[in-house]
């Protein structure tokens, strides 16, 4: 081999090995968040997130998807819906193949505009609206079932057991409006209608002047369901309890968090939350037993929130190893739509061209003396 020639072959030996690390270094899934990390929502946020990310570690400690590792990247919005979209905008361009558990109603309506021009897939939003069910969002994927239909659930549980006198209590937003819904329909079934129906302002939930008027109403309310945040929730509920009444609290699955608990303290006890995914205790379902072995390994202790956020998680995963290698956005929402009805372990999740639903499971819990979720 001649001088030039050896030059030649060394230098396209270089080349190569330097688009090798390239590639490496790009070897990785890129999937972007934004979510209230900071704000009202921001225990259940932080633990449906952690969920996420205990399978996500699993899979990439396992070699990743077709040897790429997922990258989770969280960006805070303050649970300030002009900030999720600020958010979603800068992860697209970024290079996001996807958007995952962003959380809230009026937070992910924001984004849906960005979806269809980006042409990006937002997997698993963390909340139940029936807009993102209802006409189909073509690049939406739900997981949970919706929040009508855990109001729902919740309203008729409390007829059977014989309570009647039942006081709503919402935030005025878009999120409130829907989920009121599924309770007025719960009513309806059994010719009821609430005693009290009050509205709060989402940005100023100022409750404890409204569950004293609710409190007030007569007939008197033997439960209130409360439709808001975390934070407004357990304020409305302390409200009530201020007020000397032993009426039943309930509240949705958005509160099924550790978080939610603390915060309640002592007025936790008795309270009814609508659940969304199998028992965290139930060991007889596979997928729970993943999720603790994986919360073990953590060092933390399996949520509802986490269990969703492990949920989603395993969805988005399949969805890219049939995607293939280096997959597209285009090609992620086939391979999503491809999935028919997949066993996420002892629970079913289902999509198609026609139907984005995801899961229709809905239970209920309650708290404990212990501070747990029982069901």
């Amino acid at each position: 081999m001649t001088p030039s020639r050896r030059f030649a072959h060394r230098a396209l030996a270089a080349l190569l090995a330097t688009a090798g690390m390239l590639g490496a270094a790009k070897a990785e899934l890129l999937i972007g968040q934004t979510a209230g990390f900071t704000g009202a929502a921001a225990g259940s946020v932080k633990e449906v997130t952690a969920g996420a990310s205990m399978y996500f570690d699993t899979v990439n400690a396992e070699g990743g998807v077709h040897g790429e590792k997922i990258k989770l990247l969280s960006m805070d919005d303050q649970f300030d819906p002009k900030l999720t979209a600020t958010n979603a905008a800068a992860l697209i361009n970024k290079g996001a193949l996807a958007l995952f558990l962003t959380r809230g109603t009026p937070h992910t309506q924001a984004v849906l505009p960005l979806l269809a021009e980006h042409k990006i897939v937002l997997v698993a939003p963390s909340t139940g609206a029936m807009v993102l069910h209802k006409p189909l969002q073509p690049w939406v994927f739900n997981v949970r079932a919706s929040y009508q239909r855990e109001a729902e659930r919740a309203i008729e549980h409390l007829s059977l057991i014989g309570i009647n006198r039942i006081a709503i209590v919402q935030t005025n937003d878009s999120f409130g409006e829907d989920a009121v819904q599924g309770a007025l329909a719960g009513l309806a079934k059994t010719n009821k209608q609430p005693v009290a129906h009050v509205k709060f302002d989402r940005s100023k939930p100022e409750l404890t002047p409204i569950v004293a008027k609710v409190m007030a109403a007569q007939p008197q309310p033997q439960a209130v369901m409360f439709i808001g945040s975390v934070a407004a929730a357990v304020e409305g509920m302390k409200a009530v309890r201020a007020t000397g009444s032993t009426a039943q609290l309930v509240t949705l699955s958005n509160n099924a968090s550790a978080a939610f608990i603390k915060d309640l303290g002592d007025v936790g006890h008795g309270v009814i939350v609508s659940q969304v995914f199998p028992y965290e205790r139930s060991m007889a379902k596979p997928i729970i037993k993943e999720a603790t072995e994986a919360a073990r390994k953590a060092g933390t202790e399996l949520t509802p929130s986490m269990v969703e956020g492990y949920a989603s998680a395993k969805v988005l995963v399949e969805g890219l190893k049939r995607a293939g290698k280096q997959p597209t956005r285009e090609g992620l929402r086939k391979a999503l739509e491809s999935l028919g009805r997949f066993d996420l372990g002892g629970v079913e999740v289902g999509y198609s061209a026609t139907d984005h639903s995801g899961m229709d499971y809905v239970d209920l819990a309650i708290i404990d003396q212990s501070g747990k979720f029982r069901r």
